[in-house]
C-alpha cells in the first residue's frame, strides 16, 4: 500500500463525510473518523472482496459492530465501488438504504445489521467457527468499540473464540477512550490473553502498522488488535469532544472543520 496516496484519499473521504453529514443532518462523525484509517486499510489492502459480487462464497468477512459509525463505512464501501459515491447524499433519508446503522439486507458489502452494541462480535465468532469447521480459508474481521466491551455478550464471544481457537478471526478494538466515561478495563491486552487470544497494540492511525497487524498469519489463536485511536481524528475542534458525538455541522462549523482537516498533517 502506498501510504502517502492512501492518506490523501482518507482525507478526501473525511471531507466527503463532513459534507454529507452537513447536507443530511445525520451521522456520528467522530466515531466514523476514529475507524476510517482501519476501514480504508482493510478494504484497500487486506480483504478479499469483490464489489461486483459482494456475496461471493470465498470472500473475507468484515463486521462493524459499532454500527453508529455507519457513515464512515458507507464512504469506504462507496470508494471501493460497492455503490455510487453519489448515493451518500441519501444517507439517513426516508426510504434510503443507507440508514443511520448498517442493514445487511439492503447495503452491498455489509455483513451484519448492527447498531445495538454487543452483537457484531458474537456473529463474527459464529462465522469464524463455521468456516473453521468446513476447513475454509476465509478470514473474519470485526471492528468493535471500546465502550462496547461493557456488554456481557462481548465477553461470552471472546471466551468462546478463545476456547475454540478461532485463528481465522481478528477483533479490532477501536480504543478511542469512549470507555473512560464508564467501566475501566485496565490492560485490555492482558484480558484478551487470559481468554486465550493473541494480542497486538498499534497506533490506529498508522496505516503501515495497521496493514502489518491485519496481515499477520503466523498464529493458532484468535487475534485482538488494540487500535489506539482518536475520536474525530483530523479535526482538532472535534477531537475527543463529547458534544460532537451525534450532531451535524452547520455552515460555519463545516467551513472550520474543513479548514482544520486541510491543516492536519
Amino acid at each position: 500500500m502506498n501510504c502517502s496516496l492512501a492518506e490523501k484519499k482518507i482525507k478526501s473521504l473525511k471531507r466527503i463525510i463532513l459534507e454529507t453529514a452537513h447536507k443530511t443532518k445525520e451521522g456520528h462523525i467522530p466515531s466514523a473518523f476514529s475507524i476510517l484509517d482501519i476501514l480504508y486499510v482493510l478494504y484497500d489492502s487486506v480483504l478479499n472482496v469483490d464489489p461486483k459480487n459482494p456475496e461471493k462464497t470465498d470472500r473475507d468477512y468484515l463486521l462493524v459492530s459499532k454500527g453508529h459509525s455507519a457513515i464512515g463505512l458507507y464512504a469506504v464501501l462507496a470508494n471501493r465501488g460497492f455503490f455510487p459515491m453519489s448515493e451518500l447524499d441519501t444517507f439517513g433519508h426516508f426510504n434510503s438504504r443507507l440508514g443511520g446503522h448498517p442493514d445487511r439486507s439492503k447495503v452491498p458489502g455489509v455483513e451484519a445489521s448492527t447498531g445495538s452494541l454487543g452483537h457484531g462480535l458474537p456473529i463474527a465468532v459464529g462465522i469464524a467457527m463455521g468456516l473453521g469447521y468446513r476447513n475454509e480459508q476465509q478470514r473474519v474481521f470485526c471492528i468493535i468499540g471500546d465502550g462496547e466491551l461493557n456488554e456481557g455478550s462481548m465477553w461470552e464471544a471472546i471466551l468462546l473464540a478463545g476456547e475454540h481457537k478461532c485463528k481465522n478471526l481478528t477483533c479490532i478494538v477501536d480504543y478511542n477512550h469512549s470507555i473512560d466515561r464508564s467501566i475501566l478495563w485496565g490492560d485490555l491486552r492482558e484480558k484478551f490473553k487470559a481468554f486465550g487470544w493473541d494480542t497486538l497494540e498499534v497506533d490506529g492511525h498508522d496505516l503501515a502498522a495497521l496493514e502489518e497487524a491485519f496481515q499477520r498469519s503466523d498464529r493458532e489463536r484468535p487475534l485482538a488488535v488494540i487500535a489506539n485511536t482518536i475520536k474525530g481524528n483530523g479535526c482538532k475542534s472535534m477531537e475527543n469532544e463529547p458534544g460532537w458525538h451525534h450532531r451535524s455541522p452547520n455552515e460555519e462549523e463545516l467551513a472550520q472543520l474543513l479548514k482544520e482537516l486541510e491543516q492536519c498533517v
